[in-house]
């Protein structure tokens, strides 16, 4: 097996365990859903493309070698881990004070959101509070890396095209009038396991900070 071959395996294995990490249901992928059938399209891209900020943020700082001095200064992760599991219930708070509303969004007519800026930050600032997003970046670079230790210089842009790919795929799925007027008629309970998932995500940031 040529070193060509064999970078190029491990670059294939990096692009599959970041579309499987960025494919499967969690809290992003939830937000994008929600925010798709309450306010629309753009406001859904708007918070996806915060959310691929973030990640791209961590991707750099894992490529340049800074994540290793980040997670051995142990009070940055901790701060991190409390910050963000303060976010994670406030936006649980939120969900839920949503789910127990009786008020009904219309179906047919997506909410006008207040600022597509404030998404962006949103969706950035839940990725950046997150410290798996870190580890997880550490692990992309580290399977994307040749026998010299040297990391393909094309994981963050393929990493990046796939993360756009897949959050605007929620995006534009879920801002579409048919996928509006199922989330109408289960808005509350859809609501209810995104502030589940929020609250579960908060609760272990903050005692895993804690250890």
């Amino acid at each position: 097996m040529s070193i060509h071959t064999f970078f190029s395996a491990n670059l294939m294995l990096a692009y599959l365990a970041y579309f499987v990490g960025t494919a499967s249901p969690g809290p992003s992928n939830l937000a994008i859903m929600s925010i798709a059938a309450n306010d629309g399209r753009k406001a859904a891209l708007a918070f996806a493309l915060g959310v691929i900020s973030g990640s791209m943020f961590w991707a750099t700082v894992a490529t340049v070698g800074i994540s290793a001095a980040l997670i051995a200064y142990s009070r940055f992760i901790v701060a991190i881990k409390i910050f963000g599991g303060l976010y994670l219930l406030w936006l649980a708070y939120k969900s839920g004070r949503t789910a127990l509303s009786t008020r009904v969004a219309a179906a047919s007519k997506p909410n006008r959101p207040a600022s597509f800026k404030a998404l962006y930050l949103k969706g950035a600032l839940l990725h950046l509070t997150n410290p798996k997003a870190v580890l997880v970046w550490v692990s992309i670079v580290a399977l994307s890396s040749n026998s010299e230790g040297s990391t393909h210089g094309a994981v963050i842009p393929g990493c990046a095209l796939i993360g756009c790919s897949v959050f605007s795929g929620y995006a534009f799925l879920f801002s579409m009038e048919s996928a509006r007027r199922f989330y109408t008629r289960t808005r509350r309970a859809l609501e209810g396991c995104l502030a589940v998932v929020f609250g579960v995500a908060g609760i272990r940031l903050l005692a895993w900070s804690s250890r």
